[in-house]
């Protein structure tokens, strides 16, 4: 990124470019405005680099994998009163996208600010994005640059299909990969004392079970 400024700092085209930036930067915050006054709650929307992005329906796989994770993490986080946990329909506002990750955490020195009537949120802490065929290239794209570039300090991808986890950890403003894997436990950085077995993850008894765990102790 910093070589590509610098070429562009040294370019005699940088004014004319910076004016191609502004009135495409411009044309972008008309179309958010009119993304902002239409999305209904009845839609998965999100806005991608100007473009409006409308969700499909997902598998039953799927659904099944983000409830689990989402019940395990929303207990834990509930019993130990450490903050915020959304899901899907929380939009997050960032510089120049809006997204609605599947599960995303927020601690509480940003949760207690929340207004029961908001609408907008800023980066959360920690995010979880369970991929499908029709997300997974923005995944690992433009929202995994999006979340580190705004400060998004651990970010989960869920493989339904393979039953992978790759859990990616922020170094400076990029994503380091610490672990992938379809066994054993996972615990996150963020989330302090939050570890499950991946298979729990995945598995309706081994998360119920988990479950049990994280209410006893």
């Amino acid at each position: 990124m910093d070589m590509v400024l610098e070429e562009l700092f040294e370019s005699p085209k940088l004014v004319l470019y910076v004016d191609k930036f502004q009135r495409r930067l411009a044309d972008e915050q008309k179309r958010r405005a009119q993304f902002y006054e239409e999305m209904t709650e009845r839609q998965k929307t999100e806005f991608i680099n100007g473009e409006v992005i409308v969700h499909s329906s997902v598998k039953l796989r799927h659904t099944n994998v983000g409830r689990n994770l989402l019940v395990l993490l929303s207990a834990y986080v509930s019993k130990h009163d450490l903050g915020l946990v959304g899901y899907e329909k929380m939009l997050i506002t960032l510089t120049r996208n809006d997204c609605e990750p599947d599960i995303c955490f927020f601690a509480q020195a940003k949760a207690q600010s929340f207004a029961p009537d908001q609408m907008h949120f800023p980066a959360p802490d920690f995010v979880v994005e369970v991929l499908s065929p029709s997300t997974a290239k923005n995944d690992r794209g433009i929202k995994r640059i999006d979340y580190a570039a705004h400060g998004v300090a651990e970010y989960w991808l869920i493989d339904p299909d393979t039953r992978f986890v790759e859990q990616y950890l922020l170094d400076g403003d990029e994503y380091l990969l610490a672990r992938k894997t379809d066994s054993g436990q996972i615990a996150s950085t963020v989330v302090e004392g939050f570890a499950i077995p991946v298979y729990a993850i995945f598995d309706d008894d081994a998360q119920w079970q988990a479950l049990q765990k994280i209410m006893q102790n």
